[in-house]
């Protein structure tokens, strides 16, 4: 009696064993049909166990008591070792069987598929079209700043100011974005102060220029002309040598805006002063400036063993700046002047929050650019800008220009499509 029951329990294991096997096999089957694979390996299983229980059974009724205790050892060991072997964490089948989501009703659900990538013309379209709109409209707020008048005759010409509520808004910005992408820690500072106060006086002194009467096109078409300074502080500190197209290429532009400069019709509504040239000029050789201590802080960060993300850049550079534009600002009395203006003209007041958000704005899709594509798409597409951004102001703040002077154009053009092409 002992022996058919062994019989009828060792039945009805390989029974609800097969069962088992069959019922995860067809949910694995349900939620995903690439699993077919996995299903036949399971009912092959189940039918493999199903079989050696009958050989055994058959094996059991004509064997002795011994052996036939030693074969349900030997089976049941067998049996305990495939489902293991189905059912064990790093197996595929069953990876695939615990993630098939079940409902409460017992059917499976199917599976969501992975969210889709924007595809890199859309990516493209988002950064080229942010920088486009932030700094289009940056450049025009900026000319308006300006060339604004007051009732009164008096003119907006606290640059430092301006720079310190630049800056400020970068440094939220760049703030928010070094949270959510996760601050870079043991970043060395002292370069970034350095390369920060230089950049912003670059900046403060193209507003100067402004200020003091150069008009916008040839501001922003010198400014394209920044690698004259790099190039004679490399040729005469670093012994560096370059070809007769980069050569050729400065020429364009200095010689272009030069032209752009002289060209102007009479009786146009801005004048280039000698005092903007000037600010200009120094401008272009703090931008040369900024470029080597910029140069010096990606080395002592890479000497650190540390790698900054795009917002620890721009969060740190901008606190700097607008620390060392605020200590200027202060010191130059432009911080109670320039709030006194903007309460007396609440237009200009306006044009600055806007001007601060688009700068903050327009180097957020820089980063993103610079994330999604190579530097020379982010060279094509600031490059262009600064083009857009002459003739937009020569079109629509009612500049003329001679004969002349649109050939100046047309040069100064030519040598900023070389110097990208080049690249």
């Amino acid at each position: 009696m002992a022996v058919i029951r062994r019989q009828h329990s060792y039945r009805l294991l390989s029974i609800c064993s097969f069962a088992f096997l069959l019922l995860l096999g067809r949910t694995a089957g349900a939620a995903r049909s690439s699993s077919s694979s996995s299903l036949s390996s399971l009912s092959a299983t189940a039918a493999s166990v199903q079989k050696r229980a009958f050989m055994m059974d058959k094996e059991v009724k004509s064997c002795s008591p011994k052996k036939r205790r030693a074969s349900k050892s030997n089976e049941s060991a067998l049996e305990s070792d495939q489902i293991a072997s189905l059912l064990q964490p790093n197996s595929p089948d069953s990876t695939q069987i615990t993630q098939t989501p079940i409902s409460p009703g017992g059917s499976t659900m199917p599976s969501s598929p992975p969210p889709k990538a924007l595809p890199d013309s859309m990516k493209l379209l988002i950064g080229a079209g942010g920088i486009y709109a932030a700094f289009l409209y940056y450049g025009s707020l900026q000319e308006d700043v300006f060339r604004y008048t007051a009732a009164d005759g008096s003119k907006f010409n606290q640059a430092w100011f301006l720079q310190v509520l630049e800056a400020l808004a970068n440094v939220v910005i760049g703030y928010v974005g070094m949270q959510i992408m996760g601050p870079t820690k043991n970043i060395p500072l002292t370069m970034f102060g350095i390369s920060g106060a230089s950049q912003v006086t670059a900046k403060a002194c193209t507003s100067l220029a402004l200020a003091n009467g150069l008009s916008f096109p040839v501001a922003t078409l010198a400014k394209s002309g920044k690698m004259a300074p790099v190039m004679a502080g490399s040729l005469l500190l670093g012994g560096a040598t370059y070809t007769t197209r980069e050569y050729l290429q400065v020429v364009a532009i200095i010689g272009g805006t030069a032209i752009v400069s002289m060209g102007k019709k009479k009786g146009g509504t801005s004048t280039s002063s000698m005092l903007g040239v000037g600010y200009i000029v120094l401008s272009l050789i703090l931008d040369g400036v900024t470029a080597g201590f910029q140069k010096r802080l990606k080395k002592e960060t890479a000497e650190a063993g540390v790698k900054p993300k795009p917002y620890d850049f721009m969060f740190w550079t901008n606190l700097f700046m607008c620390g060392t534009a605020l200590v200027v600002a202060l010191g130059l009395g432009e911080l109670s002047t320039g709030f006194a203006f903007c309460q007396r003209e609440p237009e200009i007041l306006s044009a600055i929050i806007k001007f601060s958000i688009c700068s903050a704005v327009g180097q957020s899709f820089i980063f993103y650019t610079i994330a999604n594509f190579d530097p020379l798409v982010l060279s094509t597409v600031t490059t262009t800008r600064k083009i857009f951004s002459v003739l937009l102001s020569i079109f629509m703040k009612g500049h003329t220009l001679s004969g002349t002077g649109w050939a100046g154009i047309a040069l100064a053009c030519f040598g900023i499509v070389s110097e990208l092409h080049s690249k």
